[in-house]
């Protein structure tokens, strides 16, 4: 059985979390706090312009400004308009005050996307206070299982005095949940803990709302409790913490203090790392982050894949080397590409050059590596199939930043060194 390792450290702006499967890097996380990310966020903001153009509106989040487009705005009482498509001007007004949730980060001059639609997420559960009842992860198949496990939670919410069948328009603070993949393997006590964790939090953000905008509610999860979010029912065997010679054991205190409140059963993995020496130093893993700013990646077999990023899609092109097998190199490449999407973040719009293949079967099989690749993917990625050139599309949900904006200065563009 694999072991996974959880590593966080903070080194200068950043608070890093890194998760390693049998030594390996497989998922890294990144905060910065001279950077700071807004993904998540929960604001009460105030509709500073309607702009009918754009079927949007901009909200002042306090020194920020976002967009809210009508497709993700409701109505004043929190309820979905009856028709579509949803106008602006009649949902909203200038000046009115309205809760709004970060969906994505500010890109180049477009400030950040916004939501109405709030959803907070746990270990399994994601909690959608909008959207009344339960549902259930595509990733947990069409069978019975699903309205089983639906069943499950349901009377598990119920017990907690945490009934979802009520609408939040209707005066109801219960809201929605729905159950993420980790949910099936996860304890009933993890469930009803992870319900009751989040049901707090929205409900200290539901109080909070009756002060005056714009103002930050709840902060989106940090680096490292979206690294345990992101694992859900696959917890880490260890989980080691650097804060740094200056910190004081900081950052230790304040991942424990996330564990005992929303993950008790993974605080005896919890250790706090000791010199001589840096953790991610012993790990070799600044230079494993290095290597992931780099456009060239060296496959196992032979043969290697560059990765370009344009401002409309990354482009990734699969070299076969002198005398690699093409058919070798391009599975290798499927699994690596999805582990470089996962650890570069990068999203939107991917092109895949595979080595060209004489026989259909072959092609068969590179795409169905790929799609089994991705699958397991936190973020919602989509394949296409694949051309008779051999390219390969698809799509990758974003979130946040991609890592090497993440990672270079903002004035030179430059990585910075001793850190990547």
């Amino acid at each position: 059985m694999s072991r996974i390792a959880l590593l966080i450290d903070q080194d200068g702006p950043f608070t890093r979390a890194a998760v390693l499967v049998d030594d390996r890097l497989t998922d890294l996380h990144i905060d910065r706090s001279d950077r700071p990310s807004l993904l998540g966020h929960v604001f009460l903001g105030r509709v500073e312009r309607i702009a009918n153009s754009l079927e949007g509106a901009f909200v002042d989040l306090g020194g920020v400004t976002g967009l809210l487009v009508a497709g993700d705005a409701r109505k004043p009482d929190g309820s979905r308009p009856a028709k579509r498509p949803n106008r602006i001007g009649g949902l909203l007004r200038t000046g009115q005050s309205i809760l709004v949730q970060v969906k994505a980060d500010a890109i180049g001059d477009k400030g950040p996307s916004l939501t109405m639609d709030v959803a907070l997420p746990g270990r399994f559960l994601v909690h959608t206070p909008f959207s009344p009842d339960v549902a259930v992860s595509k990733r947990l198949g069409t069978g019975p299982e699903r309205a089983a496990l639906a069943d499950r939670a349901r009377a598990l919410l119920s017990a907690a005095g945490l009934p979802a069948n009520d609408s939040p328009a209707n005066g109801s603070l219960q809201g929605g949940w729905i159950l993420r993949a980790g949910a099936a393997g996860a304890s009933d006590g993890g469930l009803s803990r992870d319900a009751m964790a989040l049901h707090a939090l929205w409900s200290a953000v539901a109080q909070a709302v009756s002060s005056g905008p714009p103002r930050l509610l709840c902060p989106g999860p940090d680096a490292f409790a979206r690294a345990v979010i992101e694992l859900g029912a696959t917890p880490p065997d260890a989980v080691i913490v650097d804060g740094g010679p200056l910190d004081g054991g900081a950052l230790h205190r304040r991942v424990a203090a996330w564990f005992q409140e929303r993950a008790p059963e993974l605080s005896p993995r919890l250790t706090r790392h000791t010199p001589p020496g840096r953790l991610f130093d012993q790990r070799d893993l600044d230079t494993a982050i290095a290597d992931l700013l780099d456009r060239r990646v060296a496959l196992p077999r032979g043969g290697s894949l560059v990765i370009e990023p344009t401002e409309a899609l990354t482009v990734i092109d699969v070299n076969a080397g002198d005398r690699a097998n093409p058919l070798d190199v391009n599975l290798d490449a499927a699994a690596e590409i999805a582990r470089q999407l996962r650890l570069r973040n990068i999203g939107g719009i991917i092109v895949v050059d595979f080595v060209n293949l004489r026989a259909r079967s072959d092609a068969d099989r590179v795409l169905a590596a790929l799609t089994r690749a991705v699958d397991s993917d936190p973020l919602q990625t989509q394949v296409y199939g694949m051309s008779k050139l051999g390219l390969v599309e698809l799509t990758r949900a974003r979130r946040g930043s991609a890592l090497s904006a993440l990672l270079s200065s903002p004035i030179t563009g430059v990585p910075i060194t001793g850190v990547a």
